[in-house]
């Protein structure tokens, strides 16, 4: 009902830069928040940033004042541009979306992207 695809992964240096995007798609009628969750090998998912309909924006301290959560004019398509990062930055990040669909609006779920490997490495 709701389909989400992650694209910018990959690999890059220390102190390097990558832009994360977004797309949602399907019978979706309306998005109340679009986010970025990361999962490091053996660890638990975390949530990265947020961005909400109203706007209103969570970072993770790790990521706070290196990363920047934006959506784009369509509001389903939400980008994360990463500068600065760090070893510890790697990890599968993740699009989430709790959204409400066509025929269903007030029932709100969430939904997931496949995910894209983020590597940090010298």
């Amino acid at each position: 009902q709701v389909h989400l695809v992650e694209s910018g992964g990959g690999l890059v240096q220390p102190g390097g830069s990558l832009r994360l995007s977004c797309v949602a798609s399907g019978s979706i009628f309306s998005i109340a928040s679009l986010g970025w969750y990361r999962q490091a090998l053996g660890q638990e998912r975390e949530l990265v940033a947020v961005i909400a309909s109203d706007g209103k924006i969570n970072y993770a301290d790790s990521v706070k004042d290196r990363f920047t959560i934006s959506r784009e004019t369509d509001k389903k398509t939400v980008n994360l541009q990463m500068n600065w990062l760090k070893p510890e930055d790697t990890a599968v990040y993740s699009c989430k979306a709790r959204a409400s669909v066509v025929g269903s609006r007030f029932t709100w779920d969430d939904y997931w992207g496949q995910g894209t490997q983020v590597t940090v490495s010298s």
